[in-house]
C-alpha cells in the first residue's frame, strides 16, 4: 500500500464526520470546509497539526499507538480500523491481546485491610484500581459500583462528577495525574489497553487532550492533597504512592493525616462508617 492511501482514507473519513458527532462545537452553516478540518483531528488524537498534516500528505509514517488514537478519533469501525493499519503497513502491529488482569500480591491485600483509617488503593501500571479499603471507598468512590473495566484512577478522575468534586484543586491534581500516566506509559508505550484509555479520554475531553499533548511527566512518589468531601467537608492529607518490591508495576497509595488535626478527625469519622474491605 501506498502512503498516499492512508492520506487518502483519513480525509475521507473526516470529512464524514461532523463537529457534533465527536463532542466538538459547532460552527453553524459558515464553515469553509465539509466534515472536520485537519487541527481538530489533531486535537481529538493529541497530536500536533503538522504531524498530522505530514499524514495526510504521506510525508511521514505513523506509529501503531497513534493509529490507535486516531482510530478512536475518527470513530472507526473494526473493518475501517483494520483497513487503516493495512495502508498504514502495520498490519503485524495491530494493539495486541489484552494481557491477563494482574493479580493482587497478597502483601497489598494484608496492608490494605490493616491499615484502617487511612485511605489506601493498589493502582495497576496504567493506573488501574486494583484493590481498595473501606476507608478508600469512604474518601474517593464506591469503586465496587464502577464497571471493572472503567475502574482506572485517571478515568475516573475525568469521568466521575464525585471524584471531580472531590479535589478542591481539581485542574491541578489532573493534570498531575495525567503526567504520571504519561510516566507509566513509557515502559511500554504500545500497550492496548493504555492505547484505549487514553484514546477515550482524548475524544472525551479537551483537558485530557491539550494536557497529553504536552507530554509533560510526572514521577513524584509524594506530595499534599486537598479534597472537600461532601460529608466531613475540607481536608489536608498527605499522599504516598509505594511501589512493589517484585517488580509487578503495582503500587500502593495512602492518604494520611497529622494525629490530631481536623483532617485527621475527619479520616476516623469515614473509617467508623465501615470496616469490611471492599476488595
Amino acid at each position: 500500500m501506498t502512503s498516499s492511501e492512508l492520506g487518502d482514507f483519513l480525509k475521507a473519513r473526516r470529512t464524514e464526520l461532523t463537529p457534533r458527532a465527536v463532542g466538538l462545537p459547532g460552527y453553524g452553516d459558515r464553515r469553509r470546509v465539509k466534515g472536520l478540518r485537519r487541527e481538530e483531528v489533531a486535537a481529538l488524537a493529541a497530536i500536533s497539526v503538522d504531524y498530522y498534516a505530514r499524514l495526510e500528505q504521506g510525508r511521514v509514517a505513523a506509529s501503531a499507538s497513534v493509529l490507535a488514537t486516531l482510530a478512536r478519533a475518527l470513530r472507526l469501525s473494526e473493518d475501517q480500523e483494520a483497513y487503516l493499519y493495512e495502508v498504514a503497513g502495520k498490519t503485524d502491529a495491530r494493539p495486541r491481546r489484552r494481557r491477563p488482569a494482574p493479580k493482587l500480591r497478597p502483601a497489598m491485600r494484608r496492608l490494605l485491610d490493616q491499615l484502617g483509617e487511612s485511605p489506601a488503593i493498589v493502582l495497576g501500571e496504567r493506573m488501574d484500581v486494583l484493590a481498595w479499603n473501606s476507608a478508600a471507598a469512604a474518601l474517593f468512590t464506591d469503586f465496587a459500583g464502577v464497571l471493572e473495566k472503567n475502574r482506572n484512577y485517571v478515568r475516573l478522575l475525568f469521568t466521575d462528577p464525585g471524584m471531580r468534586a472531590l479535589h478542591a484543586d481539581w485542574r491541578h491534581d489532573a493534570r498531575d495525574a495525567v503526567a504520571a500516566l504519561r510516566t507509566r506509559a513509557a515502559a511500554d508505550p504500545g500497550d492496548p489497553e493504555l492505547v484505549r484509555l487514553v484514546g477515550d479520554l482524548a475524544v472525551r475531553d479537551p483537558d485530557f487532550r491539550t494536557w497529553w499533548a504536552e507530554h509533560r511527566v510526572n514521577g513524584a512518589s509524594y506530595g499534599t492533597k486537598h479534597y472537600h468531601h461532601p460529608v466531613v467537608g475540607d481536608l489536608t492529607l498527605d499522599c504516598d504512592v509505594w511501589a512493589s518490591p517484585d517488580g509487578s508495576g503495582q503500587e500502593l497509595m495512602i492518604v494520611t493525616a497529622e494525629p490530631g488535626t481536623p483532617s485527621h478527625d475527619a479520616l476516623r469519622i469515614l473509617a467508623s462508617w465501615t470496616t469490611v474491605p471492599q476488595a
